[in-house]
Order: C-alpha cells, then sequence, then structure tokens
C-alpha cells in the first residue's frame, strides 16, 4: 500500500512558478504509475497529468502542456509537479495518486477511477 502526502503548495503571482511533490510511503512506490489531479472551487476534479513507474513516459492534460512537467524519483519515493507561467485558473487544490495495477502511461490515466490511492492535497492559488 502507498501513501501520497503532497505539499508545496502556496501562493504565487501570475506567471510565477512552484514545484509540487508528492512523498508516497511504501516499498512498491517503484512499480507505481502516478497522476497529478486539481480540483478548483465549484468544479469536479481534473486530470492534470501522469508518469509511468519509470519516470521515462508522461501524460498531460492540454491545458498544462507546455508549462507543466511531472517526473519522478524512486529512490526518494516521490513525484514532483513543475508548474511555470502559472495562470489564475490553475488555482485549486493539488492532488497525487498512485495506480497500483497499471505502471505505465495508457489511455486511462486521466481517469480518477484508475487510481487506488489518493493524498490529501495542497492548495495553490495564483493571484492576478
Amino acid at each position: 500500500q502507498v501513501q501520497p502526502v503532497e505539499s508545496g503548495g502556496g501562493l504565487v503571482q501570475s506567471g510565477g512558478s512552484l514545484r509540487l511533490s508528492c512523498a508516497a510511503s511504501g516499498r512498491t512506490f517503484s512499480g507505481y504509475a502516478m497522476g497529478w489531479f486539481r480540483q478548483a472551487p465549484g468544479k469536479e476534479r481534473e486530470f492534470v497529468a501522469a508518469i509511468d513507474w519509470s519516470g521515462d513516459s508522461t501524460y498531460y492534460a492540454d491545458s498544462v502542456k507546455g508549462r507543466f512537467t511531472i517526473s519522478r524519483d524512486n529512490t526518494k519515493s516521490t513525484v514532483y509537479l513543475q508548474m511555470n507561467s502559472l495562470k489564475p485558473e490553475d488555482t485549486a487544490v493539488y492532488y497525487c495518486a498512485a495506480d497500483k495495477d497499471r505502471p505505465f502511461i495508457n489511455g486511462e490515466n486521466y481517469l480518477d477511477a484508475t487510481y487506488d490511492y489518493w493524498g490529501q492535497g495542497t492548495q495553490v492559488t495564483v493571484s492576478s
């Protein structure tokens, strides 16, 4: 079992950058695909990015492509989300999630039902 814990959120001005971290306890972290999702007030949770078990393959939502970068360090059991050129519409609670059944990028990484373990989230607020 893996328990993700997010950190790194905060308040940033439009155009700024933040790096989120997701530390996941558990010996099997390196075998899981990982994802980042976000939920803005009054909106449904939406997919942001995913990464396969090795870190070699990634997948992004169109809304963040070219601005956000997902990466992982399996020696530290941590996944990162580097967010650049932030916009007010990026304001949301960001969640990290682990998929214990599918280590690779596939056609379902954007679905939150794919993931088995979720963190509590970290707030990101982008001011205009």
